[in-house]
This record gives structure tokens, C-alpha cells and sequence, in this order.
């Protein structure tokens, strides 16, 4: 089967290649295809905006589509910057610049809460119907400060307890073996491998 990953994200596109490499798919990312407008993502949740990005990018290619939403949520934030992650501050904001911002908004007497997870929904499409839906999400806290030149996004400032490091400190697997789209894409994985 053909599946159409709905990202123009390299370090996704990498990460999803990487953790659908055994499942029954030929995998086509949307560079293959011929243009496709973006859809708005009004969602509130990332579950919506998987399943709304999903349906959009299904019923203008023909193809089974999966389409990903995902992003940090710091709950001494109201749990911020959520489904605005790629767009927070602004949608061409630096990742360095939003580091700075979460930080100064973090930066209240010791002992604040810093904790945050990684929330990843996946949704699968054909046409106007999802096949299939999951999530993934990884539990940790903000870092006092960006640690590590692996990964992208928010990872260098993503500590996750149990490794002592940032995920942007660890290697791609030890991240993808706890990760909210490792957890989402294994799940798919397997869904993949049961279809008859």
C-alpha cells in the first residue's frame, strides 16, 4: 500500500521513515506530489488537527494519507505553546527565540512547576473517513536552559528525567524509545501489519 505522509518537516519525515521502515507501506511525502495549499488548522486539540490535516490531504491526493499534530504543552503555561508549537511567538520565530520566551515566562521563584510533555496524534485517512487514530505523549520538564545539538524543535529544552538529559542530547533511537511520535508510529506500525 502507497501511504501519504502529510509533513513537509524533515526531522519528522526522518523519524516517521525510521519507525514505518518494517511496516507493509511505500511511503510518498507531499514533495512527490504535485502542490497542495496547507489546510488552516483551527483544531483545539492536537487529536482535531491530526484528523482535519488527515482528511484535507486525502481528499485532494486520492491516497491514504497519515497525517501527524504534535507540539509541547508546559503546564505552568496553561499548557502552552500546544497546538500553536510550530507557530508560537510567530510561525518564522527561531527556535532559539521561543526557547528564550519559554524560559522568561519559566523564570519564577524556585521550585516552579516546570513540568511539560511532548504530545504526538496521528490520524489516518481515505477520503473523507479515518481509518485509524492514536497518540503518543512523553512526560518531562523544561530544562533551565537548551542542552544538546540532536534532534529539532523543542528538544534541547525538553529534560526527560529517567535518561538525566535532554532529548536533544540523546542519540535518534534512545529518543524515538520514549518519544510521543515513536509511541504514535509504533502503534501505526503495528496497525499497518494487522490490516488484512
Amino acid at each position: 500500500m502507497r501511504l501519504l505522509v502529510a509533513t513537509t518537516n524533515p526531522g519528522k519525515l526522518r523519524e516517521i521513515a525510521s519507525l514505518l521502515a518494517d511496516a507493509p507501506v511505500a511511503l510518498v511525502t507531499l514533495t512527490d506530489l504535485p502542490h497542495i495549499e496547507e489546510p488552516e488548522e483551527t483544531g483545539l486539540t492536537f487529536q482535531e488537527n491530526a484528523r482535519l490535516k488527515a482528511i484535507h490531504y486525502a481528499g485532494r491526493s486520492g491516497m491514504v494519507t497519515v497525517a501527524e499534530d504534535s507540539g509541547l504543552s508546559i503546564d505552568a503555561l496553561g499548557g502552552e505553546p500546544g497546538v500553536r508549537s510550530a507557530r508560537f511567538l510567530r510561525p518564522d520565530a527561531p527556535y532559539p527565540e521561543r526557547f528564550a520566551e519559554i524560559l522568561s515566562r519559566l523564570s519564577g521563584p524556585p521550585g516552579q512547576n516546570r513540568a511539560a510533555r511532548f504530545v504526538c496524534a496521528v490520524a489516518v485517512a481515505h477520503g473523507d473517513t479515518i481509518l485509524f487514530e492514536t497518540t503518543g505523549t512523553v512526560e518531562g520538564e523544561i530544562a533551565d536552559a537548551p542542552r544538546g545539538t540532536r534532534g529539532f524543535g523543542y528538544d534541547p529544552i525538553f529534560y526527560y528525567p529517567p535518561y538525566g538529559s535532554t532529548l536533544a542530547e540523546v542519540t535518534e533511537e534512545a529518543k524515538l524509545h520514549v518519544a510521543h511520535r515513536g509511541q504514535a508510529f509504533r502503534a501505526l506500525a503495528d496497525w499497518l501489519r494487522e490490516r488484512p
